[in-house]
């Protein structure tokens, strides 16, 4: 196997494509692989790339696999397509990174914990703005209040969605969300609670969503309560609050498919000028009870963060940095890995004490 050799799968859809581009102009030369020939050998020829064309179903897998160093899987929804490419770079000892922000994907992986380890593979999923930069802002609250048992995180983002985010979301109608008690996922309502956040540019609300971080954060900080808190305008937090009783119907196969094709046909993702003008605001709050910390973070558009910090992490293993077993964006490099990327800054608030 040659060191530097990496395979980005699903590099002809939205995100792929902005990360094989970016990869191009950093010189790292990615094998860009995906189901379609078609977009792949026009993307290719067109960035002067290697390409592989294969679904993930196929049993040669983990020989197709043999000689790459690292796998970088932008193939959604995750749930769908995690369990091959993880199973296979297992097989391979192939480092597996993915931009998932799926809950039940995060919790899945962490389940090949003991065989990656045997197998000397990093299993790390979420290298992009879910969850690499609420992950390091976690992390970085977890070291200035060490005894925290309470974690709380947002963000407030502009700029729209992906057709793939809008995939993935559709996939979650019904599910209602989820926090973290006594170190356990727990299911709550959609919405489940509100409350005034600033994330840096006042007050605004928010409610509780099933981010990525109910998961990692944990793994990363073993602080045992988390909610995740997304900013909405007060008719967005409504109308969720009315799915509630429409779950049923909205879980439905047929409706699903129904939203997914509208996507396909009216969704396209944020422009250049969009990503390159819009930018993303990250809260977090710890307490232990007496004292109570606070932290943000401003960012690069939410896809251009991406992009970013998937090639941050990809350099760090191409240059032989790489922990194995499953490892969250924080676990494996630390809280001050969003700060290595270009238009990020943190800021911190004094601590907080009760009257």
């Amino acid at each position: 196997m040659t060191e530097d050799r990496w395979l980005l799968y699903g590099a002809y859809g939205y995100t792929g494509e902005l990360i094989a581009r970016e990869a191009v102009d950093w010189g790292l030369d990615p094998i860009l692989a995906g189901r379609t020939r078609g977009k792949l050998d026009r993307l290719a020829e067109d960035l002067g790339c290697e390409f592989r064309t294969f679904d993930l179903a196929d049993e040669t897998l983990p020989q197709l696999l043999d000689d790459v160093n690292v796998v970088l899987n932008c193939a959604g929804p995750f749930a769908q397509t995690y369990e091959p490419m993880v199973s296979a770079c297992l097989d391979s000892g192939t480092h597996y990174l993915d931009i998932t922000g799926e809950i039940e994907v995060f919790e899945a992986i962490k389940a090949y914990d003991e065989p990656a380890r045997e197998a000397g593979v990093m299993l790390l999923p979420g290298v992009g703005f879910d969850v690499v930069p609420s992950d390091c802002l976690a992390a970085h609250l977890a070291e200035r209040l060490p005894d925290a048992d309470s974690l709380q995180l947002g963000f407030k983002a502009e700029g729209g969605f992906s057709p793939g985010t809008m995939k993935t979301a559709i996939d979650g109608l019904g599910e209602g969300g989820a926090i973290r008690r006594d170190g356990r996922l727990e299911s709550v309502p959609g919405a489940w609670k509100t409350r005034e956040i600033d994330f840096g540019d006042g007050p605004a609300m928010a409610t509780t969503f099933p981010w990525g971080d109910v998961s990692t954060a944990y793994h990363t900080t073993e602080i045992p309560d988390i909610e995740f808190y997304l900013a909405f305008p007060p008719s967005t937090i409504k109308q969720l609050r009315y799915q509630r009783y429409f779950s049923p119907v909205l879980k439905l196969g047929p409706i699903k498919s129904l939203l997914k094709t509208l996507v396909d046909r009216r969704v396209d993702g944020p422009d250049a000028e969009t990503r390159a003008e819009t930018d993303a605001l990250l809260w977090g709050e710890v307490s232990d009870g007496e004292q109570t910390l606070t932290s943000r973070l401003r960012t690069p558009n939410t896809y251009r963060l991406t992009k970013l910090s998937a090639l941050e992490i990809l350099q760090r293993i191409l240059d032989g940095d790489a922990p194995v077993g499953y490892q969250t964006p924080a676990s494996a490099y630390g809280p001050d890995l969003v700060l290595s990327i270009e238009g990020v800054e943190r800021t911190d608030e004094s601590a907080e004490t009760p009257n």
